[in-house]
């Protein structure tokens, strides 16, 4: 795409007139000057000279020329930065916009691309295509320019890739005139069959717009080590050498580390090592990049991260257990950099068992330890039901015999592999279980086992087995008991038996098995035991956690594929979650390049949209002519004749400027209505411009400033309605704007005045009177009303009111807040950061400033003359309007004291009419 075109071209051919304009400029003499001659008699005795014609002067003539070729130019209607050209013909007009995490950052600029691609399909009259590829099954029906203006403002950036494959099978076998893709920069493996899709249902080149590379920086992957964890950021292309600013999260949203990654010259990675302690890396629940916009520059952290402490028995003597022979000692160079190791102060077993259990040890490991005594299998046992994991090795105690705290049953007698008196020699890993923990590992080559500990043969020994040996046999198995786990390695913790202990692969399998001890996987190595989470907390495409939506679906037990039913967030309860992240271990962002792309035509986003230039030629032109009119009048010398009366015209326009202070005042209906709405409290109403609606909503706060004064201790005066475009809203604390399918959106300078209302305090509360179950997901009259505001606004993520919300409190006890209906639940600014679980409610940092219901607030507060009510509930219950206007009241309150009710003063009062 080029910078500059033009609308008419061949005007630009007027520019070779300019040397024929040169010359007429040349062979015309200026004016003649006026001279007074002495008389004639004077003149005889003059001689005759040779006399040279004036001439036009040549700072004149280059005025003339400049002033033509502006003029010319103007009239070729000259565009800076121009869209590419629809082209010709009759088919509608594909427009395939990435809505990804890619393109949150710069989401305006690719909406306003968009929106001048819809302009141009207008302007040819076509319609209009528009499908966001992050939806995997979109509607690719024709649309009216209207249509999809309206389509495109509902779109915002998801938190998952594109799904450019499933949308190049609906696109086999459509026909479009044009095809436009506004890519967000991140290649895929499926790029080449949707670009072959489009330029098949394609009848003009396929224009695909590609956003500068190196933009995009995301978390790929979080490990932990000795101090701290090490963060690895990774990015489409080499963002420069700016440093970013890596922060670890609590669940509150407190910084608990930061530290800056800087990427080298040309690499598209970095990595930094955060220090921590253990304490506050068990509260670590996020990990971001600070001045990033997106879903993958989060790392959500669960209980899979955090330290487990691990505690270590071995069933040697203490005179065997020397430090570079004991098993413990390869146990603990395995675990001390991801775990908290204890070795329990007793000599006796039995003691050191129990001391390990009393401590809340995550993890056991006994390393050679036979036959235990029934009641530490009983305390073993209780403690694995629990949620503890215990580990075994096997030695020479366990081939004696041993207890049944096993996986399976174990033969007598170790089995050798190779040596003089064996038939069999050595034998490596072959295999690691799907459905167990190292079903991510790597099968380790350099591992060899001489001996093992064998199994009875039995049905459940398939089953249980997590890893095996050349020959079949069983090298590591595992069983589930209760919430926890017991695991066997057939081997040593050392290395006589195996050189195990001498490979990386120990280091990775010990701890894939002391994750296992999270008491919120329920079973995360046999996926078919664990149930499905519920979402708790969902990312957006700009990487923030928000309530989930009614399309999230739990996860399953499998690996669920990233989309609308499974976005990445934390899905679970509270406290016991786990962490589904947009990037997988170590992944990487790739660029979309121009090579990749054959056939297409190649643009780059601008900031700004086409800018026509023949305003600004012109007025460059008529400088010019001015300039060349006092060029004239300095030649004939009438400049100070000129200045006179440029003076005059100045003095004439003296009265015409107008007086700043006068214009600043206010006028009477604006300082009346001042007035009225500062001198008492009142609660307002939007003026909607229907009578009907306007006087229902009048008439419902009206009922409502009764309630108050009678119930409570506020006395509001008579509700008064409010023009969002002329009046102030600074007087009232709460708003109430009832929403109808003829409702027009504001101006834009009134959005920007709800915008500031919002921002400094005050609440409006949305009322699209349509009973919708979930306001926002539904696509009625009134709530695509309702988004027509909100799409100007700068709205917090929402969420229905929680149990826990200080709207349940504030002045009544709530579990629910109809109105005439009772279908919709009632929509508040989410809070993402949880209190203790002992406050019993919420608190948050102020008051919502948007509040969203269905359910005709005014409605069922609305009373006539004689102080009946206007109309019925549906159901016509007397108790759903007792609670409705309860409702009202808890909303009025709110939003004249805030939170207070989750004050450290109130616990007592509400924990006892809570019935605790």
């Amino acid at each position: 795409m080029t910078d500059l075109a033009f609308g008419a071209p061949a005007v630009l051919w007027a520019l070779l007139l300019l040397p024929v304009l040169w010359w007429l400029l040349r062979a015309t003499p200026p004016r003649p000057r006026d001279i007074t001659f002495a008389p004639t008699r004077l003149l005889l005795g003059l001689t005759k000279r040779e006399e040279t014609p004036s001439r036009t002067p040549w700072w004149l003539m280059l005025i003339r020329l400049m002033l033509a070729a502006l003029v010319i130019i103007a009239l070729a209607q000259p565009v800076l930065r121009p869209d590419a050209p629809i082209a010709a013909g009759d088919g509608p007009m594909l427009i395939a916009i990435d809505d990804t995490f890619a393109a949150a950052d710069d989401w305006d600029s690719r909406v306003a691309l968009a929106e001048r691609q819809i302009a141009a399909a207008e302007a040819a009259n076509r319609a209009v295509i528009l499908v966001g590829t992050a939806d995997p099954a979109p509607a690719l029906t024709g649309q009216s320019p209207q249509e999809a203006r309206e389509l495109l403002r509902s779109l915002s950036p998801q938190p998952w890739p594109a799904q450019r494959g499933a949308l190049a099978e609906r696109l086999a076998g459509i026909e479009v005139g044009g095809a436009a893709w506004l890519s967000d920069g991140l290649a895929g493996d499926d790029d080449t069959a949707f670009l072959a899709a489009l330029d098949a249902a394609s009848a003009a080149p396929v224009r695909v717009f590609l956003p500068e590379s190196g933009r995009l920086v995301g978390v790929s992957d979080v490990t932990a080590t000795a101090d701290g964890m090490a963060v690895t950021l990774v990015s489409d292309a080499f963002p420069g050498p700016l440093p970013r600013q890596v922060r670890i999260l609590d669940q509150r949203g407190f910084v608990l580390g930061e530290g800056a990654a800087t990427f080298g010259p040309g690499a598209t990675s970095a990595t930094v090592d955060l220090a921590l302690p253990t304490e506050l890396r068990n509260d670590a629940m996020r990990v971001t990049v600070g001045g990033e916009r997106n879903a993958a520059a989060v790392r959500l952290l669960d209980e899979r991260f955090r330290r487990r402490t691990v505690g270590l028995i071995s069933g040697a003597s203490f005179d065997q257990a020397q430090p570079l022979l004991s098993p413990l000692h390869y146990l603990r160079a395995a675990l001390a950099p991801s775990s908290d190791l204890r070795v329990p102060t007793a000599r006796d077993l039995p003691s050191a068992v129990n001391e390990l259990i009393d401590a809340g040890t995550s993890v056991i490991v006994l390393a050679d330890v036979g036959t235990l005594l029934p009641s530490t299998q009983d305390a073993l046992a209780r403690w694995i039901n629990a949620g503890g994991v215990l580990i075994r090795f096997a030695g020479s105690r366990t081939a004696d015999g041993m207890d049944d705290l096993v996986p399976v049953p174990m033969r007598e007698g170790a089995r050798t592999l190779g040596g003089t008196l064996s038939w069999n020699d050595p034998q490596p890993l072959t295999d690691f279980a799907a459905n167990g923990p190292f079903a991510d590992l790597t099968v380790p080559n350099d591992v060899t086992v001489r001996r093992q500990l064998l199994a009875e043969p039995s049905i459940a020994l398939t089953e249980r087995t997590w890893a095996s040996l050349g020959d079949g046999t069983p090298f590591v198995t595992g069983r589930g008991i209760g919430a926890g786990w017991v695991v066997f390695f057939h081997v040593t913790a050392d290395t006589s038996w195996s050189t195990l202990p001498l490979s990386g692969s120990f280091v990775e399998m010990l701890r894939a098995v002391v994750s296992l001890s999270s008491t919120t996987m329920g079973g995360e190595a046999s996926a078919e035991g664990r149930p499905a989470l519920p979402p708790y907390r969902v990312l957006d495409g700009a990487g923030r956690l928000v309530a989930p939506g009614s399309k999230v679906e739990p996860l399953p037990a499998g690996n669920a594929v990233l989309g609308p039913r499974h976005p990445p967030g934390l899905y679970g309860a509270d406290g016991a979650f786990r962490a589904v992240n947009l990037l997988a271990d170590g992944e990487t962002l790739t660029a979309l390049t121009p090579d990749a792309l054959p056939n297409a035509a190649v643009a780059s986003y601008t900031t700004d949209g086409p800018t026509e230039l023949k305003g600004m030629f012109l007025t460059m032109a008529a400088v010019l002519l001015l300039v060349d009119a006092l060029a004239i009048l300095i030649l004939m010398g009438a400049l100070r004749r000129s200045a006179v009366a440029a003076g005059l015209v100045l003095l004439a326009l003296i009265p015409l400027v107008p007086d700043r202070a006068a214009a600043e005042e206010l006028s009477p209906a604006a300082l009346e209505f001042a007035m009225r709405a500062s001198l008492h409290t009142r609660l307002a109403y939007v003026a909607t411009g229907d009578a009907e609606l306007d006087r229902i909503s009048e008439a419902g706060l009206k009922g409502l400033s009764e309630a108050l004064t009678r119930r409570t201790a506020v006395e509001p005066a008579e509700p008064m309605s409010v023009n969002i475009e002329t009046d102030d809203l600074a007087f009232f604390p709460l708003l109430y704007w009832p929403l109808s399918p003829s409702t027009p959106r504001p101006s834009d300078t009134a959005i920007a005045k709800v915008d500031a209302y919002m921002k400094n305090g005050g609440t409006i509360l949305f009322d699209t009177r349509d009973q919708g179950g979930a306001v926002l997901n539904t696509t009625s009259p009134s709530t695509m009303a309702l988004r027509r505001i909100l799409d100007g606004l700068d709205i917090p993520p929402l969420e229905p009111v929680p149990q826990d919300h200080v709207l349940t409190k504030t002045f009544y006890l709530l579990s629910g807040f109809p109105g005439r209906w009772s279908g919709s639940p009632l929509w508040v600014e989410a809070l993402t950061t949880e209190e203790m679980e002992d406050r019993p409610a919420r608190a948050g940092d102020g008051v919502s400033p948007i509040i969203i219901t269905a359910n005709d607030f005014a409605g069922a507060w609305a009373i006539a003359e004689d102080g009946s009510y206007m109309f019925p509930t549906v159901p016509n219950d007397p108790y759903q309007r007792e609670i409705a206007l309860r409702a009202g009241i808890n909303i009025a309150i709110y939003t004249m004291t805030g939170n207070y009710k989750a004050d450290q003063v109130h616990i007592p009062a509400l924990l006892e009419r809570l019935g605790q």
